[in-house]
């Protein structure tokens, strides 16, 4: 089967949130949470489906609770009672490729989610792409290489829809701390990107940023705007613990060439400051932006960089508006609007 993986700017037919309910994620915070998602909810709802995991019936109902107060309508939501581990969708699925000569249907990969390599319970949430496959009638593809089903995340990468995938050696290249698959090379990996997401132009940074539970997501540190251009983070403190690699990362981009052998445009994206929170330095990063229908969703910070993130990706981003939501709260969890939702492409 021939798979393309689209853009995420390209048009859906829905977006997948996980309701929160797991607690220890927000420890301390967990009562704002929900209203934060309900926000997000109400910005994608104006543009297509809603589609939210929830844990059962009593879950749903207080979900449904908190978007009907915010003004979502009942009819922009489907609800699917799938118990899960946690609620970062980005991550634990479903991912969608378009399938076909035509690619004109949708197919879902069915990679192993192990929770980074870090957690122990992550079962329920392995389950959630074969579920979607079933409910929604479209082929589950399991992502195998060398015999065996590939462990990987959908905030680990990012696409231009035309053959060019971004991530992190740090990510999925460290054979020591959060090693999901032991032994790949970076040949191993070309080779599952090519045959599952349609690239052939893998582009490598080196670290993400500080203070990530994921040992180096790529959503956090740089993102595809169009097919020629990429916003990636970077730090004008020289004592900042994000410095060196964030500078690091800006060298190695401006080699960077795109699938037909032009160069990679990068903007600039400035770094809030440093968020700690109970002693811990928290992912804060503008970088992880989720692109919708309706809007272009954009965490912020309570930060004097809010304005400038927001103007550039305004600038950046003509043919939808540009929406901060409060994400001060949501990265005491670790990760915001991207890790948390998953786009489902429209069928061409």
């Amino acid at each position: 089967m021939r798979l393309h993986y689209p853009a995420e700017w390209e048009r859906h037919e829905a977006t997948w949130l996980g309701w929160p309910h797991n607690r220890s994620d927000w420890p301390g915070k967990f009562g704002p949470i929900p209203w934060v998602f309900g926000e997000m909810a109400r910005h994608i709802a104006a543009g297509e489906r809603a589609h939210i995991l929830v844990q059962d019936a009593r879950h749903e109902a207080g979900a449904r609770r908190v978007l009907r107060a915010v003004g979502v309508p009942d009819d922009r939501v489907r609800f699917f009672r799938w118990p899960t581990n946690r609620g970062w969708t980005r991550d634990l699925g479903p991912m969608f490729a378009r399938a076909g000569a035509q690619q004109k249907g949708l197919a879902i990969l069915d990679y192993t989610f192990n929770a980074w390599a870090k957690y122990p319970d992550w079962r329920l949430d392995n389950a959630v792409a074969a579920k979607a496959a079933k409910a929604l009638g479209v082929p589950r593809v399991p992502v195998l290489h060398r015999g065996r089903q590939v462990t990987l995340e959908g905030g680990g990468i990012d696409v231009n829809g035309c053959g060019t995938l971004l991530t992190t050696e740090e990510c999925f290249m460290d054979q020591k701390i959060q090693c999901r698959n032991p032994g790949f090379t970076k040949q191993d990996w070309a080779a599952v990107f090519k045959r599952y997401f349609g690239a052939t132009n893998i582009l490598w940074f080196g670290k993400g940023i500080a203070g990530d539970d994921t040992h180096g997501h790529v959503d956090d540190l740089c993102r595809f705007v169009n097919p020629k251009t990429v916003v990636l983070v970077r730090e004008k403190n020289a004592s900042d613990a994000n410095y060196r690699a964030l500078e690091e990362n800006w060298e190695r981009v401006q080699g960077m060439r795109l699938e037909n052998g032009s160069r990679l445009e990068a903007i600039p994206l400035p770094m809030p400051n440093p968020l700690i929170f109970k002693g811990q330095r928290l992912p804060a990063s503008y970088a992880n932006f989720y692109i919708c229908n309706a809007a272009v969703l954009v965490p912020t910070f309570n930060d004097p960089h809010d304005r400038d993130a927001l103007g550039i990706f305004g600038e950046l981003f003509t043919d939808r508006p540009v929406i901060g939501i409060h994400a001060v709260d949501l990265v005491w969890g670790l990760g915001t609007l991207h890790c948390l939702t998953r786009e489902q492409p429209a069928s061409a």
